[in-house]
């Protein structure tokens, strides 16, 4: 086996890659916009509310999102800052959206959680985090909207351990919240970061550092303040965890850090630590042991995200790929595993949001949208290597929402089914038939309700077909792992309805649990999962 080129490398160490996860509305498209301002890639943030600031934010693109100011689909951004390229993975903050979340952090090496220093641990911030830690990668924690009244700040660390289960480190610590925010403490450094004004956020504006010692201190943050801050940091010093990057690899121990992404105050002392305790890209796992990309001279990739129409002016599906190793080329022929033949990865691109710029090389830990025929699907493996070898599958995640679509107007019947598969594909939501009838009847089932009405506005909006949706009482869906298996011959209980998926496979809804325990005990040797494999 060949080495890889110097060059490849120094590129790839030059790599980081991480999502951005928290519960909505804790300000995480405010921080991305943010780490995009000092990465020099736009001049001006937009916030999402839009009010002080009237620009909408780069990272949301279709319109609901601006309409409703969330965000419900994942968008890859990438910058350079201090000799480092950074790639980021906004997720949806709404819980309805969570499934494209938890598929996005596949994709990524290290998560930052943001949460709301009045608010705390929320609930999707726990869903999102046992994903996580699932996976062992590091987290990092920003407390964020510390220019508004937040809670006790030890009380705050407190809760994330516990809720979390993870130990915390911060790196540097508040000044005084809400109107009397003056800044962030400096650990490691001991000196203390005061903020200047940066006019609503929209501009970088100036930081003044000051050593603790310094005798300015009394006057710059006032007496009490200061008082207040030596008394913390003594406390802090004895009882908070002390940094130790092995753990923070592990994903055992959170390196933590306050701010407001409104502002700009704290985040670029966030980015720069930030970067000096992530990791290049790492090794994933395959069917043939781990690949890593220091190593491994052959271009390899996996798929996590389809999404189709970004361009309203033609019809286009993007199959967002994380790349694993090597290096990638404009017009490279790769072998696609799950298809069985070579295919031509045509318009690469890199998504600032909606505006995307065409490239001509990437590397290992970069992601890279690809112009899609409708030939690939989530967890796909792509590669130029000889041996064939296949990324480790990604969960699909049980709708717990069911609902039976109809369609107005039954001429549209052809772009009602095109719609609806593209749509599927994507994984935003999943589609089912009846079992032993035709596309007649259609079941969509979604993690979140608020997913029905994405798919109605997508369906009216992008492929001019109106739909009716009725929902169905169904709360529970089980894969059928049995290979052999007569559905005709299943004994179910009277709640039970038997459906197959797309690729033909057999599935079963219920509308009670118990009725799941039933229908195993009256069907010997039936194996039921909870999540299918892409």
């Amino acid at each position: 086996m060949s080495k890889i080129k110097d060059d490849v490398k120094k590129q790839i160490e030059k790599r980081r890659t991480f999502a951005i996860i928290s519960h909505p509305d804790a300000g995480k498209t405010t921080l991305t916009e943010k780490f995009l301002l000092y990465g020099g890639a736009i001049n001006q943030a937009g916030s999402v509310k839009g009010k002080a600031t009237s620009k909408h934010a780069v990272s949301d693109w279709m319109e609901i999102e601006k309409e409703r100011g969330i965000s419900v689909t994942s968008s890859v951004l990438q910058f350079n800052y201090g000799g480092y390229c950074i790639n980021i993975l906004d997720t949806p903050g709404h819980q309805d959206f969570s499934e494209d979340t938890y598929r996005t952090l596949m994709a990524a090496d290290s998560a930052v959680m943001v949460i709301d220093a009045s608010k705390g641990v929320e609930a999707q911030t726990r869903k999102l985090f046992k994903v996580c830690t699932m996976r062992h990668i590091p987290i990092f924690t920003f407390i964020n909207k510390m220019d508004r009244e937040a809670k006790d700040t030890f009380d705050l660390l407190d809760e994330i351990e516990k809720e979390l289960g993870i130990a915390t480190c911060p790196v540097n610590w508040p000044i005084g919240s809400g109107k009397e925010f003056k800044g962030v403490f400096d650990r490691q450094k001991q000196e203390v970061e005061l903020f200047s004004d940066t006019k609503k956020g929209t501009s970088v504006g100036e930081v003044k550092k000051v050593d603790i010692n310094n005798p300015e201190i009394d006057w710059l943050i006032g007496t009490e303040a200061k008082v207040t801050l030596e008394e913390e940091i003594e406390l802090l010093d004895g009882a908070a965890a002390e940094f130790d990057q092995e753990l923070v690899s592990k994903g055992e121990l959170s390196p933590v850090f306050f701010g407001s992404a409104l502002t700009n105050f704290g985040v670029e002392t966030f980015l720069q630590h930030f970067l000096a305790m992530t990791s290049s890209p790492l090794p994933r796992m395959s069917d043939q042991g781990p690949i890593d990309p220091m190593k491994e001279k052959d271009f390899s990739a996996f798929v996590f995200k389809i999404q189709a129409n970004m361009n309203k002016a033609h019809r286009d599906r993007i199959a967002f790929m994380r790349i694993c190793s090597g290096e990638f080329e404009a017009g490279m022929n790769v072998y696609h595993i799950q298809g069985g033949r070579e295919v031509r990865l045509s318009q690469p691109q890199q998504m600032m949001a909606s505006e995307r710029k065409m490239i001509d090389k990437a590397y290992g830990g970069d992601i890279i949208g690809v112009f899609d025929p409708g030939i690939f699907s989530i967890g796909d493996t792509l590669t130029t290597s000889k041996e064939r070898f296949v990324y480790e599958g990604i969960p699909t995640f049980a709708p717990e929402h069911f609902a039976r679509v109809r369609q107005v107007d039954t001429m549209k019947r052809k772009q009602f089914v095109k719609g609806i598969n593209q749509i599927a594909q994507e994984g935003a939501i999943q589609i089912f038939q009846e079992y032993n009838t035709g596309m007649e009847e259609i079941i969509v089932g979604v993690v979140g309700v608020l997913q029905f009405d994405v798919l109605k506005y997508r369906l009216e909006n992008e492929y001019k077909v109106e739909i009716r949706l009725e929902n169905l009482p169904y709360e529970y869906i089980r894969w059928i792992e049995n290979e052999e298996i007569d559905m005709n011959r299943l004994v179910g209980t009277s709640d039970m309805k038997k459906i197959k998926d797309l690729k033909d496979r057999p599935l079963l809804l219920f509308t009670h649990e118990w009725s799941i325990r039933m229908t195993q005990e009256r069907n010997e040797g039936l194996i039921l999962s909870e999540f299918g494999r892409s």
